[in-house]
């Protein structure tokens, strides 16, 4: 594993604040993400875990305090420049999939490549390898309506893995789905953190936490703990 922080924030603070009333979501966060890391954010509602994802994929700036993503001071880009980064760096995945409707699995995959500038004979060669190593290399032609849950938030992982993304950041990835189908889907952020990809998951459950290598935990917007998760570490050296 590479030891240089793809992610690092120095006393990051996010202030919301209207004409009466001024409420701090975040206060002076400082952490490190490396490469090839698998890290759960755990959090209450209002925690701040949210705001803290919104600044993490360049969705949101903090109003003080430093991200730095992959080398890039990330408060210091303009409005094109945080577009583009998000493009290039980050490969979202959200609770709620997001997936064109009426449309088949793989146009799903294939549509950020054409935002993109891929090749057009890259595209669905792609976008066939992905869905095959997410198992739905027989659904590729499936439409949305077509598929279950669980399917659906696969074919939403493999859009945001065509785009080869330096992190992946997954927002309740598992919190539309059936607890079965959740556990399969975090069998896949296993075997893609096993081949080297650094996923940062915002969750609320401690079970689907317990999956991931490191668990931050924020609450009231300051971390409260941040642990390396020792079933997962175990498992990793058998």
């Amino acid at each position: 594993m590479n030891n240089k922080p793809i992610i690092q924030t120095t006393n990051l603070s996010k202030v919301y604040k209207t004409e009466t009333v001024e409420t701090i979501a975040l206060s002076n966060i400082s952490f490190k993400i490396n490469r090839g890391e698998f890290v759960a954010i755990m959090g209450p509602s209002g925690s701040g875990k949210s705001t803290l994802m919104h600044i993490l994929g360049a969705l949101d700036l903090p109003t003080s305090g430093e991200y730095m993503l992959d080398g890039e001071n990330v408060e210091k880009l303009k409005d094109d420049q945080l577009a583009d980064i998000r493009n290039r760096k980050i490969g979202f995945i959200f609770q709620a999939y997001n997936l064109l409707p009426r449309t088949t699995a793989i146009k799903n995959v294939i549509l950020p490549m054409r935002y993109a500038e891929t090749p057009p004979a890259q595209r669905e060669e792609k976008a066939i390898k992905y869905l095959k190593m997410v198992g739905l290399g027989d659904r590729l032609y499936h439409t949305s309506n077509q598929l279950s849950g669980g399917q659906q938030q696969r074919v939403a992982i493999t859009r945001a893995l065509v785009m080869d993304p330096a992190i992946i950041l997954a927002d309740e990835p598992t919190g539309n789905i059936a607890s079965a189908q959740a556990e399969e889907i975090m069998a896949i952020f296993q075997n893609l953190n096993s081949k080297g990809h650094t996923i940062v998951m915002i969750t609320h459950e401690p079970d689907i936490a317990e999956h991931t290598r490191r668990i931050i935990h924020v609450r009231d917007g300051v971390i409260i703990n941040d642990v390396i998760n020792r079933k997962q570490k175990k498992a990793k050296s058998n």
